[in-house]
């Protein structure tokens, strides 16, 4: 019996099983290998990183981002919520966590070391200077040295601007990679990938689902038991008027839900910030005047992405001017601990119902007050303030400039910080007066006296409430 044989085969066959094959040996023992090798040069540039950075990353930031997805869809709190929400609706548990599944990968972020400092501070830095000259103003820098390695960081800022995360971030990179509550604007294709490798994690603003809630209130409780810097705005928005808004509790509530001080404090940093010009400006302003009708997130983002890209072409053509000053002041920062103990609750806060909401609205009010007392006053928030004292008969240049000297001084007499270009007050003066003038918002008369434009009296009054808070 003869079991020698030919077979014949196909060429197209022996291609393709070769190909298959050397897949297979790729996905087997190449991909693995180069996983480690990558993943070895990221573990040291991050150790590395860490070595410079007063805040140090921690490990939840590197965890992969479907092994957070798993953990917060199957907490135990979001399981019962799921529970609690089959119920409400007559549906099924196994669609309830479905949904639950999908409210986490909408929430979970995608952290990446490299984009975050090689990307994303790069481009930070490139737009906030092309935009503003950019200064750093107050900062309480022995304070914010003796924060505890240990604790939970949360910088607390005011909001102006869709500008204020970009800005904020670089003059933070120094110390710290930031965690952004982003809101749906930013969920356009690439832009919100981006995001999300920033360690930014996108939120309903408006969503009254209970379950939604929980999902969220688990991941920022997760991340702050995890120690990882975050960065929140509790005005909740961008503010209309220029005045600071009262405080939304939302994402505040979910942070100081998970304190634990048997393990470790939770520090909150004020951030102050202010801006010679808000790109927003005139939209806001007209939202509380009742002018424009009602628009789509999606089309306020491509109207700025408009405005952006017209600023764009004006510097190509070598007709463009920034946008005057944007400065940054960082406050003393404010132990969780020692707030609760000051406010005779020692210990882990196990409140009721009926005391809960009354401690943290003076939490909140606390680190607002924080807040506002180091946002700095720059030359358009003080000429504006001048003109608007001086009513509807307007002012001369020299008045003006004796005006908002007078001011100065009244600010540094309330430890106020004011930012003075140059250390020339005449300069200051001349600097916000022409950003006004550039913008046909003020105009000068015949025989020298400045009136605001007429119409334009809200706009100026947006700027002088940015530091009428201060008086």
């Amino acid at each position: 019996m003869e079991f020698a044989s030919t077979i014949e085969l196909p060429v197209w066959f022996v291609v393709l099983a070769g190909l298959l094959a050397a897949i297979g040996l790729i996905d087997r023992l190449l991909t693995p290998a180069v996983r480690w090798f990558l993943r070895r040069r990221v573990n040291r540039a991050i150790e590395e990183l860490n070595t410079r950075l007063q805040l140090k990353i921690r490990p939840f930031g590197l965890t992969r981002r479907q092994v957070l997805i798993d953990r917060l869809a199957h907490d135990p709190e979001v399981v019962r919520a799921a529970e609690d929400y089959a119920k409400e609706e007559n549906t099924l548990i196994e669609v309830a966590m479905d949904k639950a599944g999908r409210y986490a990968r909408e929430i979970v972020p995608a952290f990446s070391a490299y984009i975050y400092f090689r990307v994303g501070i790069r481009i930070a830095r490139g737009l906030s200077q092309a935009l503003y000259r950019v200064r750093l103003g107050y900062s309480d820098v022995d304070a914010l040295r003796e924060v505890d390695p240990d604790a939970t960081v949360v910088f607390v800022i005011n909001h102006r601007s869709n500008m204020d995360y970009v800005l904020v971030t670089y003059l933070a990179s120094a110390s710290a990679a930031l965690s952004y509550a982003v809101g749906e604007w930013a969920r356009i294709p690439v832009l919100q990938t981006l995001i999300r490798a920033t360690g930014a994690y996108f939120i309903r603003r408006d969503a009254r689902n209970r379950l939604y809630r929980r999902v969220l209130a688990r991941y920022v409780g997760m991340a702050t038991e995890a120690g990882v810097t975050q960065a929140i705005f509790p005005e909740g928005g961008l503010s209309r008027d220029g005045l600071i808004r009262p405080v939304k509790l939302g994402l505040l509530s979910y942070i100081v839900s998970s304190h634990d001080p048997d393990s470790h404090d939770i520090v909150f940093i004020p951030v102050g910030l202010n801006y010679d010009r808000v790109l927003e400006d005139r939209s806001l302003v007209a939202e509380i005047m009742g002018k424009p009708p009602p628009v789509s997130t999606r089309q306020k983002t491509w109207k700025t992405l408009g405005f952006l890209a017209k600023n764009l072409r004006l510097r190509v053509l070598g007709r463009w001017h920034r946008f005057g000053y944007a400065c940054v002041s960082f406050g003393t920062p404010v132990s969780l601990n020692k707030f609760l103990a000051a406010n005779g609750i020692p210990g882990r806060m196990s409140l009721d119902k009926d005391e809960k909401p009354a401690v943290m609205q003076a939490l909140g009010e606390h680190l607002m007050a924080e807040v506002g007392k180091v946002i700095p006053a720059l030359p358009v928030s003080l000429v504006a303030f001048a003109l608007i004292e001086a009513g509807e008969d307007g002012i001369d240049l020299l008045s003006l400039k004796s005006e908002v000297n007078s001011l100065i001084d009244r600010l540094r007499d309330r430890h106020a910080h004011v930012h003075i270009p140059h250390a020339d007050r005449d300069y200051e003066v001349t600097v916000g007066l022409r950003m006004l003038q550039l913008r046909h918002i003020v105009t000068s008369s015949e025989d020298g006296i400045l009136h605001i434009v007429p119409g334009e009296e809200p706009l100026v009054a947006y700027y002088a409430n940015s530091i009428r808070h201060l008086f």
